[in-house]
């Protein structure tokens, strides 16, 4: 007879972030005249970059430069805004920033900072034409640290929302997360900024954050509400986009720095239900090589896409409630049952 064994309990989330990775800072700037704000994550001595766009609606800057047959193999920075492409302003006071302080790539007469950057659309909450700048980008740098960074309703996620399908009077507050992995010698962290059209979902499949019911109190369920034949709002798109970067100490190439932003986008389909083409998701992943140790894409891409999808979570359960526009936060409301 074999013996009875008991079944493990779930995992719990780790307490990490992206900062467990050696080499980097995150700072945040979050605007006092409305919500909205951005993220930075510095890293001044150069780390190998990759990117996967997947999204239809996205606004991005300096992403063809990390395609794996383009020369430029390290940068400096890699910025996550709202403000929609207005909120691309704010990677010039990144660059001022770094400049100032002596970081860039050499380019002989100067030292040029090289700053990926992804926007998110929060237009829509307070006035729109309040939004990330160079100032801002400047300041989050100002601000960055290798201490955990701020959760929920900070820098980038300031406005974020989600569950938007049935429309923005029906949906939720998104935000900022942070997580990180560790096996063996090697860490992953990620920082993901969550402003999905669809809903926030555990490892239960329970809505964390999402689509409410029509009057507000409830989690609708926006899957289970769309396969019961509940169509969509009129959709724009543009109007939804999760964005964020992980990172690694493990030592990579450009192409696989490339394929590992692949690999994390998994994480995304696990926490982020359902994923629509009126998204803009897009992944950066960062390689400091500061482990001394080369890493291997399927350990890593599991890993990668484990520290997005808690990272996801953790956004929304930090988040804050909003008045004005109203915006219940998960905290307001229960789990929806799977």
């Amino acid at each position: 007879m074999r013996p009875r064994t008991t079944p493990a309990a779930p995992a719990t989330e780790r307490a990490g972030h992206i900062n467990d990775v050696a080499g980097l800072k995150v700072g945040h700037c979050t605007l006092a005249e409305r919500p909205t704000g951005c993220t930075v994550v510095l890293c001044e001595d150069g780390a190998v970059c990759g990117v996967d766009v997947r999204g239809g609606a996205p606004g991005t800057r300096e992403t063809d430069l990390l395609k794996s047959e383009n020369t430029v193999e390290r940068v400096h920075a890699v910025l996550l805004t709202g403000g929609s492409a207005f909120g691309l302003d704010a990677a010039g006071g990144v660059m001022r920033w770094l400049e100032d302080h002596g970081h860039g790539l050499n380019v002989g007469p100067a030292r040029v900072p090289i700053v990926p950057a992804a926007v998110l659309f929060d237009l829509w909450v307070g006035d729109p034409r309040i939004r990330p700048d160079a100032a801002a980008g400047h300041a989050a740098c100002a601000a960055a640290s290798a201490d955990a960074p701020a959760e929920g309703n900070a820098g980038a996620g300031a406005g974020a929302t989600v569950g938007k399908l049935f429309g923005i009077e029906r949906a939720m507050r998104g935000g900022i997360g942070s997580a990180s992995v560790r096996v063996g010698a090697i860490t992953v962290g990620a920082l993901v900024a969550v402003n999905a059209m669809g809903d926030v979902i555990g490892d239960d499949g329970r809505v964390i954050a999402g689509a409410r019911t029509p009057d507000g109190r409830a989690l609708a369920g926006a899957t289970r509400a769309l396969l019961a034949g509940a169509g969509p709002a009129r959709l724009m798109a543009g109007m939804a986009t999760t964005i964020g970067v992980v990172a690694t100490d493990a030592a990579l190439t450009k192409a696989q720095a490339n394929k590992l932003a692949s690999l994390a986008h998994h994480g995304l389909s696990r926490a982020v239900d359902p994923l629509t083409l009126h998204d803009g998701d897009t992944l950066f992943a960062l390689a400091t090589g500061r482990a001394g140790v080369p890493g291997e894409l399927t350990t890593l891409g599991a890993m990668a896409a484990a520290a997005v999808a808690r990272a996801v979570r953790r956004a929304v359960r930090a988040a804050d409630g909003l008045s004005a526009p109203p915006l219940p936060s998960a905290r307001d409301l229960g789990p929806a049952a799977p």
